[in-house]
């Protein structure tokens, strides 16, 4: 099999995209779900998100849930309001947001390449949550979340994905939060050929957002193959959009602390220079490179850089950011060993900007906040080449895919 394959795509007629496409299922709760979908029958959160079709009580785990998300899919289809192409194919995906555009392609991914790692993990996935994909797949029998990868930009890949937008799109619409999603089909037999052939000679792909989805979909192709080999079927490919390493786009994802272990402001701060020097700034310190961090603490911010012989020369995993504050401040001095589990610690996403920092430890919620400097991709494809795991909360995607654009019938 080769890595990437094209697919016959179930996607909204065009009049209806703007009405289909929808968050990804797991950046909203089901409050906000029924709220965003309410008045709106053909969201694709009644697919994604379908507990919001019963009764508020209902367990978003509940076998009902996932048989209503196939009735509400079935629904749909017999509306005329999703479409299947009838031939395989390659589909174009560009995100805007603000200034940043990043231009994608919409293929099949290999499980088995998955399984054997050349498809590249970063992060650990938690049992709970793959279980509902399994199930939300199997009650489908199709993917509807894509799964974020990136690739080693490829001036051959973009030859051919720029000769493709530069025709008329398929869908171009703007989503509530100002994100707009551009979709292009690509039908050329030569163009997918090639492709093809240039994403098999690459060395590896990289997840960047969606390792639950392809776990899940790894586990629901040995189940359906029952031990056999994986073969050339629907369910031995995962539904896939994969951008330029250098387009995407990750943003900082930001510490909050509960308490000062004990520490007064002033102690806290003569214990940390030693291992960062220390700036107080008077405005919101945001970090302008690796290896800064700001720091909001008793109503000041500072800016703290890490001593260069605290950072590791060869350990692509301790030497990130997320990584270095954990180890020299946030453990040693603040107390939290495991950030995976202790719940005087908080993430907050960077796309909700440092005044958020501000405002949890003003309100005294939190005693102290730290801003990140953005993970890079060569960074993060430096842990994945080296088969490890990334710190938890180490990354921000930014923009997001929609779901209902694309989905991945397996039959």
């Amino acid at each position: 099999m080769t890595l990437i394959k094209p697919l016959r795509g179930l996607r909204p007629v065009p009049d209806k995209a703007a009405d289909v496409a929808a968050p990804p299922y797991d950046v909203l709760n089901t409050a906000e779900a029924r709220e965003r979908a309410a008045g709106k029958p053909w969201s694709f959160l009644h697919i994604s998100k379908p507990e919001i079709d019963l009764p508020e009580d209902t367990d978003p785990y509940a076998p009902e849930v996932y048989a209503k998300g196939a009735e509400n899919l079935q629904a749909m289809i017999d509306a005329g309001v999703l479409i299947r192409d009838d031939e395989p194919r390659y589909y174009v995906y560009r995100l805007k947001m603000g200034d940043h555009v990043q231009t994608g392609l919409v293929f099949a991914g290999s499980v088995a390449d998955y399984d054997t790692n050349r498809i590249r993990k970063h992060e650990y996935t938690r049992p709970q949550k793959e279980d509902d994909r399994v199930r939300q797949i199997t009650a489908l029998d199709a993917e509807t979340g894509p799964v974020l990868l990136a690739y080693r930009a490829s001036a051959d890949v973009s030859e051919i994905i720029n000769s493709v937008i530069a025709g008329d799109p398929v869908y171009d619409l703007v989503a509530d939060d100002g994100v707009g999603h551009t979709l292009w089909i690509m039908d050329d037999v030569q163009q997918i050929t090639e492709l093809t052939r240039i994403f098999d000679a690459m060395d590896a792909l990289y997840i960047a957002d969606g390792h639950h989805r392809s776990a899940s979909a790894s586990r629901v192709a040995a189940a359906k193959n029952d031990g056999a080999a994986a073969a050339d079927n629907s369910w031995d490919h995962f539904l896939c959009v994969a951008f330029p390493h250098d387009e995407t786009q990750i943003l900082d994802y930001n510490r909050v602390v509960r308490d000062l272990n004990g520490h007064s402001p002033a102690e806290l701060l003569e214990k940390i220079s030693a291992a960062f020097t220390i700036e107080a700034t008077g405005t919101q310190a945001k970090p302008r490179r690796s290896e800064e961090f700001g720091m909001y603490l008793d109503g000041n911010w500072y800016m703290l850089t890490i001593n260069k012989d605290r950072v590791p020369a060869d350990d692509p995993v301790a030497r990130l950011d997320v990584s270095l504050l954990q180890d020299n401040l946030i453990s040693p001095l603040l107390g939290v060993t495991d950030p995976r589990t202790d719940n005087r610690i908080d993430f907050v996403g960077g796309i909700r900007g440092l005044d958020e920092l501000e405002k949890r430890v003003n309100s005294g919620e939190m005693q102290i906040a730290f801003a990140l400097y953005p993970t890079s991709m060569e960074a993060l494809m430096a842990v994945a080449d080296a088969n490890e795991v990334m710190p938890p909360k180490s990354t921000w995607f930014e923009p997001k895919l929609a779901d209902g654009l694309i989905s991945h019938v397996l039959d």
